[in-house]
């Protein structure tokens, strides 16, 4: 390992407590290891403002950050164990290639401040991913719902044939929901998108940091001001991120719990495309819906990285090792949780109905409630037409395109308020 940047004279170091410490860091830093170089130039712009760097010697660590991002992303330079983690291994970098110059890039930030950095351009652009992926369905499912308004679909509740429901019902209750989705997930990146770069270990430093300019130059929409609050802000931020995708993978298990039923033989109204689906191992005659399985299983991620970070948060202010452990939880929620979100557009695009096997799961009960509404709109008090809609014997077989014509409530089959629908989806481009 090199050199470590605490690491005093007269000071072992301890190869199993190091272990230890750094954990897996180093690797996790992998993740934001190119928004980490980033800060840096910025932080560099900075220091050449209030004069801590001259003008060459910032041309120097731009120079060298660019051509380390470079190498990083070619596999020429490996982030790996010689580092305790990735804020070390860009200053032994800088310091390899510019020796004093390199030395001074770490004047007025401290590791606190710059992991807060990272990690919120991080999840800035993941959250900006959700957005667009939420959206992405959105419109799919708009579309769907449009082509599809009067294909007739059982509709349950409990798991029993409750009432006639329609394409356009199903396809626009994911639409509102993945709007609902984008939306929450754009409000959340605005509220963490705020620059914690300039409050060192969260008590500020003795230079007149150029913290408007790191602010601008990053592309955040405003200071974090207060140094010890951007310190207190770290796990709730990514709380909040995390629950910004949680909502949207909510909506994917439900949704991916209906195809799970609906391509089942019992129900067979559901043909999924073929790579969505795999074959069994012993049995030959098997296709199983195993992605559409593990699209619903993706939330457990999520809410296991929110509880994770959740239960690190009992502290007092200031910062604490404990806050290390948010790293893990975060990769892996946004990792699981948008490896799902990918592969749902074109899911959505290419599911096939089946409209005869939806037909024949229509039964005479499921009009029983068009009835009783009939009944009480010609003066009926309605728990006396819902007695005489409860008899059997006034049951018979319907016609389903004439029952949700006449649902004109609306976001009912009869009046969908599709436009509605897309004016809020035409609002997040």
């Amino acid at each position: 390992m090199t050199q470590l940047l605490w690491q005093k004279p007269g000071v072992k170091v301890d190869e199993r407590i190091q272990r230890f410490l750094a954990g897996e860091d180093v690797i996790l830093d992998r993740e934001f290891f190119l928004f980490d170089i980033e800060a840096s130039r910025a932080h560099a712009e900075g220091l050449q403002q209030i004069g801590i760097l001259t003008g060459e010697e910032l041309d120097g660590i731009k120079r060298e950050l660019s051509v380390l991002a470079e190498d990083f992303r070619a596999g020429r330079f490996v982030l790996d164990e010689q580092f305790e983690d990735g804020h070390s291994a860009i200053e032994a970098r800088l310091i390899e290639r510019l020796g004093d110059t390199g030395r001074r890039i770490h004047t007025g930030r401290s590791r606190n401040d710059q992991v807060l950095v990272a990690t919120r351009l991080w999840l800035k652009d993941r959250l900006a991913r959700v957005a667009a992926l939420c959206r992405e369905s959105a419109e799919v499912a708009l579309a769907r719902a449009t082509a599809e308004a009067s294909l007739p679909i059982p509709g349950y509740t409990h798991l029993q044939r409750a009432m006639v429901s329609s394409g356009g019902m199903w396809w626009a209750a994911w639409a509102e929901g993945f709007i609902d989705d984008a939306v929450r997930a754009r409000d959340t990146l605005a509220w963490v998108d705020a620059n914690p770069l300039g409050s060192a270990a969260g008590y500020g430093v003795n230079l007149p940091l150029a913290r408007d300019h790191t602010t601008q130059a990053l592309g955040f929409g405003r200071m974090q001001v207060a140094a010890t609050y951007a310190q207190l802000s770290r796990g709730k931020f990514e709380m909040g991120a995390i629950d910004a995708l949680g909502a949207a993978l909510l909506d994917v298990r439900r949704l991916a719990w209906d195809l799970s039923l609906f391509t089942s033989a019992e129900f067979g109204f559901v043909a999924l495309p073929a790579e969505y689906t795999t074959g069994s191992s012993i049995m030959p005659n098997k296709r199983n819906p195993d992605v559409v399985e593990l699209m619903r299983a993706s939330y457990s991620a999520v809410a296991a990285a929110r509880t994770e970070i959740e239960q690190l948060l009992s502290l007092p202010s200031g910062y604490h090792r404990d806050l290390q452990f948010s790293k893990g939880a975060i990769f892996h929620a946004f990792g699981r949780g948008l490896g799902a979100l990918e592969l749902l557009p074109d899911l959505l695009r290419n599911l096939e109905w089946r409209p005869e096997r939806m037909r024949a799961a229509l039964d005479p009960s499921m009009y029983a409630t068009d009835l009783a509404v009939d009944l009480a709109r010609q003066g009926m008090p309605f728990r006396d037409a819902y007695k005489q809609a409860a008899d059997p014997a006034r049951w018979a077989e319907g016609d389903p395109e004439a029952s949700l014509a006449s649902r004109v409530s609306p976001g009912a089959a009869g009046d969908l308020r599709l436009d509605v629908l897309q004016r809020r989806l035409d609002a997040l481009q």
